[in-house]
């Protein structure tokens, strides 16, 4: 964890209305471009000022009694929603598995189990038998397992069902300590946002697959295919930094197929264009395509993939952490698995998680996996 970045404890960077200075002087002093995270600081300062104020204007015109009254109105009716939902899922214990590549540091085929249980729109999700914590990166702390957990069921809910805490007061998670899913520090935990929440999405899906079937598709392409890259800089050259995710196939349904060269899942990021990526830093985008025949197929296709080639202009730190490049993502009743993920240097093959320094004109190949078919 010490490893990941700068840790910082709950630590006020205002008070009273003013910005502490010594504090945030700290915090720009640790940040590679402090005039950057120093409009961090104020965006997001300032959407908290922004979020008070308009909350002390509806409580002004509610009254304190009438806001607490109704911020219990909207909870009770979200859960009233959320239980008749999923009362929908049929009474019962559900297993599934699937499992992560590697961490990066040796450790390969780390098993993710889920047993869900189901008693009159009640859910309980354990993930006892779960791999024990890596030394890579891929560890999660509970808040991502219950964000992934609490976004399949949201799906499952009417669209208009509010966010909040009765939304998910049915649903109970847990997870034995020192596992994979709740990793103690000093675990890092970097990968556990981006790749592992995927990968905890399919195993709930795969169990509620067995019992809801037609209303859960099949395995998405399960990366976010992370790429990041930069340099120091030189006499020269200014430092930069970069990061992006690239798309994949979405797995097909019981009535479509999936989508092509799309984000899934637990991401909120998108696509960047080519344009703004050459302009802004040394490298030269030489493809980007669909991925022909990477979907899996039947009676509905998964989607495609994508291809993303990149020439690197100078020397250029790079750094990979991806997925689905061992294990397809599964197809449903028989159907085909989406392909596996590909990331190539030049000719050689990389492994799913890999930092490594390239040299002005060799070239970056990801190939991104593809959406399970549904029978």
């Amino acid at each position: 964890l010490q490893q990941e970045g700068v840790i910082i404890p709950p630590t006020k960077i205002v008070q009273q209305g003013v910005v502490v200075e010594d504090v945030m002087q700290t915090l720009l002093k640790a940040m590679r471009n402090p005039v950057q995270s120093m409009g961090d600081f104020n965006a997001q300062i300032s959407a908290n000022r922004r979020g008070l104020k308009r909350l002390n204007e509806l409580i002004a015109k509610a009254g304190e009694d009438e806001y607490l009254k109704s911020l219990c109105s909207l909870n009770e009716y979200a859960h009233k929603l959320a239980t008749q939902a999923l009362i929908d899922i049929a009474d019962g214990s559900y297993e599934f598995e699937d499992v992560m590549d590697d961490d990066g540091m040796g450790n390969e085929n780390i098993v993710i189990k889920v047993s869900i249980n189901v008693n009159a729109g009640k859910v309980t999700v354990d993930f006892s038998g779960t791999d024990d914590q890596v030394d890579g990166n891929i560890n999660c702390p509970m808040s991502v397992v219950a964000a992934a957990v609490f976004y399949v069921f949201r799906c499952l809910m009417p669209a208009y069902t509010p966010a909040c805490a009765g939304s998910f007061r049915p649903i109970k998670i847990s997870a034995p300590k020192g596992c994979l899913l709740n990793a103690q520090y000093p675990a890092a935990v970097a990968a556990g946002n981006v790749e592992t929440s995927t990968r905890i999405v399919d195993v709930v899906m795969g169990a509620l697959a067995q019992a809801m079937p037609g209303k859960i598709p099949a395995a998405s392409h399960g990366s976010m295919n992370n790429l990041a890259m930069g340099s120091t800089g030189d006499e020269h050259h200014q430092p930069w930094d970069y990061y992006e995710t690239i798309g994949g196939g979405m797995g097909a349904g019981k009535s479509t197929d999936g989508l092509s060269g799309v984000q899934t899942h637990m991401t909120n990021t998108l696509n960047t264009p080519i344009e703004a990526l050459e302009m802004a830093y040394p490298v030269r985008i030489m493809q980007y395509a669909l991925r022909r025949h990477s979907s899996g197929k039947g009676k509905h296709d998964g989607g495609e993939g994508l291809i993303r080639g990149y020439e690197f202009l100078r020397s250029t730190h790079v750094t990979l952490l991806t997925e689905r490049r061992n294990h397809q993502p599964w197809g449903l009743n028989g159907a085909e698995a989406g392909a596996k993920g590909e990331n190539k240097l030049d000719d050689k093959l990389l492994p799913a998680k890999v930092s490594l320094l390239v040299e002005a004109g060799q070239k970056l190949s990801i190939k991104t996996p593809g959406g399970g078919g549904y029978n």
